[in-house]
């Protein structure tokens, strides 16, 4: 990746909406060009994707939780692929440290938290522990 290529990206994550003719007005370059550049940067694997950035809050869901999940050591990848397919689970990472695997997972209330913990993830054949953190306040 060459700077320009750092700075597309950039701009990106900034602003994942950002158009061709924008970003080539910034780089001073064609939009022929980013678009040229952007193909590269997925075809590469540097930008996997584009979504949007969700309020959970404001849609609807009142708590996310930040969970740490220990597993059996031979059973870490399949928790970790059991996870990943719930709707409520929405990042997932394989970690070191504190936990093995740590999720980011949102319910509309601590009631539905409580249960989504106990009921599902709890009973995922190897779940050795579930350890919350309740998200107060997101600041980046």
């Amino acid at each position: 990746m060459d700077e320009r290529d750092r700075k597309i990206v950039e701009i990106l994550v900034k602003n994942g909406r950002a158009t061709l003719t924008e970003i080539a007005k910034e780089l001073g370059i064609s939009e022929a060009a980013v678009r040229k550049r952007l193909k590269n940067l997925e075809e590469r694997g540097i930008i996997k994707g584009y979504t949007a950035i969700i309020d959970y809050e404001k849609a609807g869901y009142g708590v996310i939780s930040l969970t740490g999940v220990d597993t059996e050591p031979d059973k870490f990848l399949d928790v970790a692929k059991k996870l990943k397919d719930y709707d409520f689970v929405k990042s997932l990472y394989i970690t070191s440290g504190d936990h093995m695997i740590m999720a980011e997972i949102v319910a509309k209330n601590g009631d539905e938290l409580t249960k989504i913990l106990s009921e599902i993830v709890g009973k995922i054949e190897g779940v050795k522990r579930v350890c919350p953190a309740i998200v107060l306040d997101k600041i980046k």
